[in-house]
């Protein structure tokens, strides 16, 4: 493993700690057997070899030089181990001789080095009648009460029973909590299977016998799914997800505590940044650009935002203020020959979709959708409260078949995989054409990933964590905010300005008067957008911003005001 002593000074901030080949970039005084507020800070990632397996079967069946030298790259990074059925624990025979669950313990213990901690990446995902709302990845267990007990006693207490294992107690292990479960309670009742799901109350069971069980085991970490922007990003959607993850986890023994926090865009392509739509409220032609056709009022356009606005809204909902989220950045990159550089238009679908980087033909769209790239390295402690980038899903492994391909895993055939199919939506799927089995690797699909990464990948791990870091380090200071709005509603006031190049991170100031002393209200801001709540109607609020680099903080922005309003 190489050494980054020589690397750019922004690569070694607080503000991007990257998990490239398990590299420690920042050091922490806590044991490994204590159970820490983020995980990954201080900690090196497990690499698992049978994604670099899965990998190296792409690189045997491409002559480009170029092309094969950065997916060397790609599988020299932590990405997470599935456990999706219960033979997935056993590995060997029963799982496509992928490692057992011991042996991918085993192994993250081989690479753990001296005195480092390393995290192990988990997913936890075979709930009984499993992802309700597709077909594509439906599990072995059926959504029965003899199926719930069958997850309690022949998957979660196996797992549970091996990860509490004292051999492992050195390892941080970070478990992503069922997929798509939850979300589908809250927008897909009217889906039969999940109808039965939530008025059987299997899936809440579930939910809170894994947290139960693998919270117990002090070094394990869990982080409940809780689906994308594009998902539940509408007012309508995210409170009541917010209310029912509260009431869920709050049954649990151990209460609020049982969670460490959330994961948002779990094996989807939602981009982490919409950098050239900042700010939803945007108006075009006398309308606000969420209005558009493609964002259809949901006031959030990317990962950043929306998990801003979800921390926001479950501390106010009574969680402690230390939860963090993990951001999957696995294949939301979308870069390549076809990402914009900018929006322009005089209405607002011409502009939307001149800036978009997200090329999708729909939001719901999640099947091996054409165009899409890798996006940011694993990373912790990015900014804000944002714990870490992960991989959830290694960029490769098939979203689902493009036509039915029988199997003994349970998995069906969902039309969305299908490219020829046109959705209710009324856009074409997007998926790419001759596709395997969810989680069977589709190398032709790997292909685009990687040649479409953003940001690029290097064809060295130095190259790519240079790359990851704004290709380019400037030495000055970074320029003043510009184009910085504030837009008020009721008890909030949402801030939005233009990205500077080669910031770190952004910090937002209020001011109770315009020449009062400031308050910091938000630091490390990875993201161009910020949206200050738990305000006072009535009252003006004052605010500037400046954006930080690795020389340190430039000038700040002009002040702008706002006042909240029912």
């Amino acid at each position: 493993m190489s050494s980054f002593t020589n690397l750019p000074p922004c690569v070694t901030s607080k503000l991007a700690v990257s998990l490239l080949t398990g590299a420690l970039l920042v050091p922490v005084a806590a044991s490994a057997q204590s159970h820490v507020d983020n995980p990954f800070v201080g900690a090196s990632g497990y690499v698992n070899p049978d994604y670099s397996k899965e990998v190296d079967s792409s690189i045997v069946k491409v002559k480009d030089v170029q092309l094969k030298a950065k997916m060397q790259v790609v599988k020299s990074y932590p990405t997470y181990v599935w456990l999706d059925s219960i033979d997935a624990i056993y590995g060997g025979s029963r799982n496509a001789g992928r490692l057992s669950l011991q042996g991918h313990l085993n192994a993250a213990l081989a690479q753990k080095k001296a005195n480092t901690p390393i995290t192990v990446g988990l997913v936890i995902y075979d709930m009984p009648g499993r992802d309700c709302h597709a077909l594509a990845s439906n599990g072995e267990l059926p959504l029965t009460q003899a199926g719930l007990q069958r997850y309690k006693t022949e998957y979660i207490d196996v797992i549970a029973s091996t990860l509490a294992n004292p051999k492992y107690k050195g390892l941080r292990i970070v478990n992503i909590i069922e997929p798509d479960s939850l979300p589908n309670l809250v927008t897909n009742q009217s889906t039969p299977a999940c109808g039965q799901a939530s008025s059987s109350g299997i899936y809440e069971a579930g939910i809170k016998y894994a947290l139960d069980k693998l919270h117990a085991i002090p070094n394990v970490y869990n982080y409940m799914d809780i689906g994308h922007s594009g998902w539940l990003g509408w007012d309508s959607n995210r409170s009541p997800a917010i209310s029912l993850y509260t009431r869920v986890v709050q049954g649990t023994a151990a209460g609020l505590a049982s969670a460490d926090g959330f994961i948002t865009n779990t094996a989807n392509y939602t981009p982490l940044h919409e950098p050239n739509l900042p700010n939803s409220d945007l108006t075009i032609g006398g309308q606000p650009i969420r209005s558009s056709n493609y964002y259809q009022w949901n006031s959030f356009f990317d990962e950043s935002t929306y998990a801003e606005g979800l921390y926001n809204g479950f501390v106010g909902a009574g969680w402690p203020s230390k939860i963090g989220f993990l951001i999957d950045t696995g294949r939301n990159g979308w870069g390549g020959s076809a990402r914009p550089t900018s929006a322009s238009g005089n209405d607002v679908n011409t502009y939307v979709n001149s800036g978009r980087v997200d090329r999708r033909l729909h939001r719901g769209n999640w099947c091996n959708q054409s165009g899409a790239g890798i996006g940011m390295p694993p990373t912790a402690a990015p900014g804000g409260h944002i714990h870490a980038y992960v991989w959830g899903k290694g960029g490769g492994e098939s979203d689902g078949s493009s036509k039915y391909i029988p199997n003994k895993q349970g998995k069906g055939f969902d039309r969305y995989c299908d490219p020829t199919y046109t959705t209710p939506d009324g856009t074409l799927t997007g998926a790419l054409p001759n596709a395997p089995i969810a989680g069977t690797w589709f190398h032709a699909h790997f292909v685009q990933l990687v040649t479409n990464a953003y940001p690029a990948i290097g064809t060295s791990t130095k190259a790519a964590l240079q790359s990851a870091s704004t290709d380019a380090v400037p030495t000055s200071l970074p320029t003043a905010i510009k184009g910085l709005t504030a837009n008020a509603a009721d008890g909030k006031v949402r801030l939005s300005w233009s990205p500077v190049s080669g910031a770190t991170g952004y910090t937002v100031q209020r001011f109770a008067e315009a020449a009062a002393a400031p308050i910091t209200v938000a630091s490390g801001l990875t993201w161009s957008s910020y949206v200050d709540q738990a305000l006072t109607n009535g009252t003006t609020y004052y605010y500037k911003v400046t954006a930080n680099g690795a020389s340190g903080a430039g000038a700040s922005s002009v002040t702008v005001s706002a006042t909240p309003h029912r």
